[in-house]
């Protein structure tokens, strides 16, 4: 099957890729990243990468000068996408999707999009940004947020101090609002 990239119905700017896997009797190969599929990105400067214990939750996050891309080479992760762009055609969206080393999808989030991910396996994520670490530019809201309505898919979730302490979207302090139109 040829790599596939297509825009997300739910949320503007998020592109799912879901790349050609080729495999043999030695394993696989699989290409995870490409600056073409995502149209008037900037280039990717860095890669993460982050393991976690079934069960955890990471987020919700988000950036004002930031993409990330998204991919799982291992494990499932349940990934949630909020759009936080105040004025935009998709603000107030939340988008959820399965990522693993089985489906081998890959997911652009651009600026303004709050982003966060529960493992429902012990799992790797890696992912690529357009930024350095900027401390001003980690920003959060809360993963149990009601105006948000995530299905995080586990029960009992393990979270940092950081993520239990984010405020929710109707909390946000308006310097740190994210509006549209932003660049992706």
């Amino acid at each position: 099957m040829p790599s596939s990239v297509t825009t997300s119905d739910v949320i503007a700017g998020v592109y799912v890729v879901s790349p050609q896997v080729f495999g043999d009797d030695r394993g696989q190969f699989v290409e995870t990243y490409r600056r073409e599929w995502v149209p008037g990105a900037r280039e990717m400067i860095q890669s993460n990468r982050a393991d976690r214990r079934a069960g955890s939750i990471v987020g919700l996050h988000y950036h004002l000068h930031q993409a990330d891309y998204w991919y799982v080479p291992f494990g499932t992760a349940r990934m949630v996408l909020h759009d936080l762009r105040s004025g935009g055609p998709t603000d107030g969206a939340t988008f959820t999707l399965d990522l693993s080393g089985e489906n081998h999808l890959g997911v652009f989030i651009p600026p303004g999009v709050a982003h966060g991910f529960s493992a429902l396996t012990d799992m790797t994520i890696t992912y690529l940004v357009d930024g350095y670490y900027n401390p001003s530019d980690e920003l959060g809201v809360a993963w149990d947020d009601p105006q948000i309505g995530a299905d995080w898919g586990v029960t009992d979730p393990v979270l940092s101090a950081r993520d239990r302490a984010n405020p929710r979207r109707s909390k946000l302090e308006p310097r740190l609002q994210p509006s549209w139109p932003m660049r992706t």
